[in-house]
């Protein structure tokens, strides 16, 4: 069962990766860096100050907190446990991908950009849900950033779907985690 997943994994992952045109190739490459998003994280950052301003800081702490625990959890446990190599380091693929750019680290399963970029999403859109009218619009976002991956050649769909979930998770466990934390320091100061 395992080994026809990852053959369909695989599979997909070569008629995705075949979706290639020069022009599109340098701008998939720059969605992919995070010093691009720099100005966008600033928009934001603003945003957020601008309609959450005595309570802005509960909502960075919380987006922090779900970007460690999606890139943790990925990069520190799950690439080295699975240690799935990425299509662009996987000799059978020498002659038949397109990689982009760099290859990155040995093991790709499951995907940090993918964790992260969903992980934001999520925890943005339970905490800020109706004062932000566009925040729906970052899972577009995070699928575009997750699908250059794989354009890319360093990433399996796989790898990018579950690197969306545990995405989706982080995101949710920070947002319950500061919900219940801002809850319970507001009794404290209250009975005090």
């Amino acid at each position: 069962m395992i080994e026809q997943i990852k053959n369909w994994d695989e599979q997909l992952f070569l008629k995705l990766n075949s979706f290639h045109v020069d022009w599109l190739d340098e701008i998939a490459f720059q969605l992919s860096q995070t010093l691009v998003w720099v100005p966008f994280y600033a928009i934001l950052v603003y945003f957020i100050y601008k309609v959450e301003p005595k309570n802005s800081w509960w909502v960075y702490g919380g987006l922090a907190l779900s970007i460690l625990i999606a890139d943790q959890f990925t990069s520190g446990f799950m690439k080295p446990f699975f240690e799935r190599l990425r299509p662009c380091h996987d000799e059978r693929w020498s002659e038949m991908i397109y990689n982009y750019g760099r290859c990155g680290g040995l093991y790709g399963f499951a995907s940090s950009h993918a964790a992260n970029t969903f992980g934001l999403a999520v925890f943005l859109n339970l905490k800020m849900k109706g004062k932000l009218r566009f925040l729906p619009w970052l899972f577009l976002w995070a699928a575009v950033i997750s699908y250059t991956r794989i354009y890319l050649g360093v990433h399996y769909p796989l790898d990018v779907i579950v690197g969306s979930l545990v995405g989706l998770l982080a995101g949710l466990l920070s947002w319950f985690i500061v919900v219940f934390v801002r809850r319970e320091i507001l009794k404290l100061i209250l009975k005090g």
